[in-house]
């Protein structure tokens, strides 16, 4: 066993893939046999990566889920920056230049509508909370826009470490929050084609959220959304230590 155990501490990334592919198996199994295909394997598998997320921090009283014990440390790399930007970046080239074009100002409204939103509604929850200053409630707006945005427009504005954590936080609920909720929402609201799955990206802005969210509902739309929802990234980075900081400051003072 402990030879077995040296081994795969070793190649833990190899092993990584083999636990991911394991959890998909029995979530797929279990969607069809518990809910009939109701609730999406893809669902399924992200409700227990956080069951056993927290089964792991709960273990070692650390910080990474799983990660956190050495046999299941490459599960730290799978889930890391790099191939989760990888993976996002490689949907866009499933992407049919042809549908894209027909989203035209539906696309393009829905990232600006979505953005404003979202700081908007992360401003109003960080009033709630005592935060009064333009720099952390524009920091908690720009995380309630998503984890990326958070801390990029944080740093850049000089917030807290508190501040800019909590903005982290507020984009991981949200893009679980997606992830979850896209598959039961989706007959509701015509997430059925890629037009509505750019305007949806472009809403929600997650990109892991909506990639994950219509990976289960259909993976066919997960190219449009998740290329709107980079994009939706990318334009908060700008517009967050800018011109919505700006805005909140004029509002509440420095």
């Amino acid at each position: 066993m402990e030879l077995i155990s040296d081994v795969l501490i070793k190649n833990g990334l190899l092993f990584a893939f083999v636990i991911v592919g394991v959890v998909m198996w029995l979530s797929y199994r279990v969607s069809n046999r518990l809910t009939q295909g109701r609730l999406h394997g893809s669902a399924v598998a992200i409700i227990i990566g956080l069951v056993l997320a927290y089964v792991g921090g709960e273990i070692t009283g650390g910080k990474k889920g799983l990660s956190d014990i050495a046999l299941f440390g490459g599960l730290g790399l799978m889930g890391g920056a790099m191939l989760r930007d990888f993976a996002i970046v490689s949907t866009a080239y499933g992407a049919d230049l042809g549908e894209i074009r027909k989203a035209g100002i539906v696309g393009v409204l829905s990232l600006f509508f979505g953005i404003f939103l979202s700081f908007i509604t992360g401003g109003v929850v960080g009033l709630m909370f005592g935060y009064t200053d333009a720099v952390s409630l524009t920091t908690l707006g720009a995380g309630a826009a998503t984890y990326i945005v958070g801390p990029v427009t944080g740093t850049a504005l000089g917030a807290s470490s508190e501040v800019i954590a909590l903005s982290v936080a507020a984009g991981l609920v949200k893009s679980v929050l997606v992830m979850i909720g896209t598959p039961f929402i989706a007959p509701l609201i015509g997430l059925n084609n890629p037009k509505s799955a750019m305007a949806y990206g472009g809403l929600m802005g997650t990109t892991s959220g909506v990639a994950g969210g219509l990976a289960a509902t259909d993976k066919r739309l997960v190219p449009y959304g998740a290329m709107t929802a980079t994009f939706y990234t990318g334009l908060g980075c700008l517009l967050g230590p800018s011109v919505i900081y700006l805005m909140f400051r004029a509002m509440f003072g420095a």
